[in-house]
């Protein structure tokens, strides 16, 4: 047990040396590795704010079923129940004719007096909104087969619009993450391989001498592991910095008042953001010291 445990220490702290030896490959690749993690973080936010964002107005959208007008109240409270039944339902909430006859009235305005008389001839209806605007044609078609239910108002068009922007911006999101991710690799996998290149005569006596090729390796790795972690702790700080001060800028201003609508808070997306960093920055780290030690222990 006190074998192993020297041998871990002493290849976590030739990790550790390498490091703090080749100081200037060392600050470049932190440089440019904490740039491509910005850039990776900032990506990250965006994609989950757009998602969020696209959430809050896909829950606004959604149908308007009218009811017969001569439905009983019985009746009307079954319909209530079939539409919660059906998948993809999110919130159901029931007009009735003397809240739409109030509704129109408010927005005609000064020309109210027009409808004076008719708030026993509107007919009542269900607003539903969905779970998934995916859902939308089905949930119609479900709703439509119900009996008393006389017209069925949506915005398709809207909603299909929507649908299709919330894919693209995913399948972008993702794109481009993985470039990064990519980018993030061949950086540190490139300065790994420099510092191999300033050592593979020490490599050499290590094989000479028996070393295996995972006693050779460790160190290494550990740089990249270092490297990697160091680059998304930076990176982190720098864009919880950024990320506060942008969002507070931006939920101030009047299209986010008008349309009421909200971003996470960097605290919401902490636990989430410092998971992936840190398995981010060690992966990168693992991958990246394996990629550029290949070809000397192959030797």
């Amino acid at each position: 047990m006190t074998v192993k445990y020297n041998i871990m220490s002493y290849l976590i702290g030739e990790g550790f040396k390498n490091v703090l030896k080749n100081k200037k490959s060392t600050v470049a690749a932190l440089t440019i590795m904490c740039m491509a993690m910005l850039m990776f973080g900032l990506f990250f936010i965006l994609g989950e704010n757009v998602n969020y964002v696209m959430a809050q107005v896909e829950a606004e959208q959604g149908m308007q079923a009218y009811i017969d007008i001569d439905a009983t109240d019985e009746q009307i409270k079954e319909i209530e129940t079939k539409i919660r039944a059906i998948d993809g339902v999110n919130t159901i909430e029931y007009v009735s004719s003397l809240d739409a006859y109030n509704s129109y009235k408010e927005n005609l305005g000064e020309y109210a007096e027009v409808l004076d008389g008719l708030e026993e001839i509107l007919p009542p209806s269900y607003i539903i909104t969905l779970t998934d605007l995916d859902l939308n044609n089905n949930v119609q078609n479900q709703i439509s087969q119900i009996d008393h239910i006389t017209e069925i108002n949506s915005s398709n068009q809207t909603i299909n619009v929507l649908g299709k922007i919330t894919r693209g911006v995913r399948i972008v999101t993702f794109a481009i993450l993985v470039i990064l991710v990519l980018i993030s690799i061949f950086i540190i996998t490139n300065t790994i391989k420099l510092t191999v290149h300033s050592r593979r005569k020490e490599i050499s006596i290590m094989k000479y001498v028996g070393a295996t090729n995972s006693f050779i390796r460790w160190p290494f790795i550990v740089e990249g592991i270092i490297i990697g972690l160091v680059s998304a702790l930076i990176s982190i700080l720098v864009i919880g910095l950024l990320y506060n001060v942008t969002t507070g800028q931006l939920i101030k201003t009047e299209t986010f008042a008008v349309l009421n609508l909200k971003l996470y808070t960097f605290a919401d997306m902490f636990n989430l953001l410092i998971i992936t960093y840190i398995l981010l920055g060690a992966g990168i780290g693992v991958v990246g010291s394996s990629i550029s030690m290949r070809k000397y222990l192959e030797v």
